[in-house]
């Protein structure tokens, strides 16, 4: 079974204003409301992959349970920890001719709701997959996701981390099965832009040597690049297409990819290269259906 965990889920509202005019009153062409975050994005399309997984978490107030009612209506198999004040965020998306997100920093977590995820993670066995996914509120340490892979060692327990900075450098020790950094998060590991392959392919290295087994680099509009546990390198360009969406590329990525690793390292890439394609090009998660007509077409 593959279980996510997202610290802090978010309901999306993308407003598509007919211009921005800071100070005044701006009107939307039109609005969408997406239920999500990134473990819970994974989960998504996992779904759509006819991939079962439990997406854990928290939730608050009436926008989580709003939430938590959308996935079950979705045939997401959920366990969430309701916390006792707060909302779950809503992030707001502007798109017009250059996209503006507002996030919103979500409730707060104490120490009662964090053992209580820890218990519920107390359950996962040999052969399970955890994917940690995406930010923690500010009061949250960044050791947060170390602390449960350190939990969870020694059962067998395979572990994917999606993170940024010190949330993904302190799972290293724990020997992630799968780490997902974009280019940008790549670069703000080494403080030095990473301007060629070789430079990617080096930061890459380097995580490896501290513990990573595989890692997969998104590289946005240059596709994504993979070092996989035996060293070897792969790469796949971009597909070809008009991007309407970028929320979830990633997750769908980092979803094909372990929906796929069964099949090699090179078709794992690929799938998860398409999927990250599919996405941007649709206006929602991509499916399988979608996924798999993107990888008819030449990159």
């Amino acid at each position: 079974m593959i279980y996510t965990v997202t610290f802090n889920p978010a309901l999306d509202y993308v407003m598509r204003p007919i211009s921005l005019c800071e100070g005044q009153t701006c009107r939307s062409a039109s609005e969408e409301l997406y239920f999500g975050g990134k473990g819970i994005n994974v989960s998504v399309v996992l779904k759509n992959l006819s991939v079962p997984s439990r997406a854990l978490g928290f939730i608050a107030g009436f926008t989580g349970k709003a939430l938590e009612k959308h996935l079950k209506e979705s045939g997401i198999d959920t366990d969430f920890i309701e916390l006792e004040s707060g909302l779950t965020r809503i992030n707001v998306k502007l798109k017009g001719e250059r996209e503006t997100e507002i996030n919103a920093q979500g409730p707060h977590i104490d120490k009662a709701a964090i053992e209580l995820l820890f218990e519920k993670l107390d359950a996962l066995k040999e052969g399970d997959t955890l994917v940690l996914s995406g930010s923690v509120p500010p009061a949250l340490p960044a050791y947060i996701y170390a602390d449960i892979m350190a939990r969870l060692s020694g059962r067998g327990v395979r572990f994917a981390v999606d993170a940024a900075g010190a949330l993904l450098e302190r799972t290293l020790a724990y020997k992630p099965f799968l780490i997902k950094p974009n280019l940008s998060e790549l670069s703000e590991i080494y403080a030095a832009p990473l301007s060629s392959e070789s430079d990617i392919v080096a930061a890459a290295k380097a995580l490896q040597s501290a513990g990573a087994q595989n890692v997969l680099v998104s590289l946005g509009a240059d596709g994504a690049l993979l070092l996989d546990a035996a060293g070897e390198i792969y790469v796949e360009k971009a597909y070809k297409g008009r991007a309407v969406n970028t929320v979830g590329a990633g997750d769908s990525m980092l979803a094909a990819f372990l929906a796929a690793a069964n099949r090699g390292s090179g078709y794992a890439l690929k799938f998860a290269n398409a999927a990250g394609a599919a996405c941007a090009f649709s206006p929602s998660l991509p499916t399988k259906a979608e996924i798999e007509n993107i990888m008819k077409n030449e990159n």
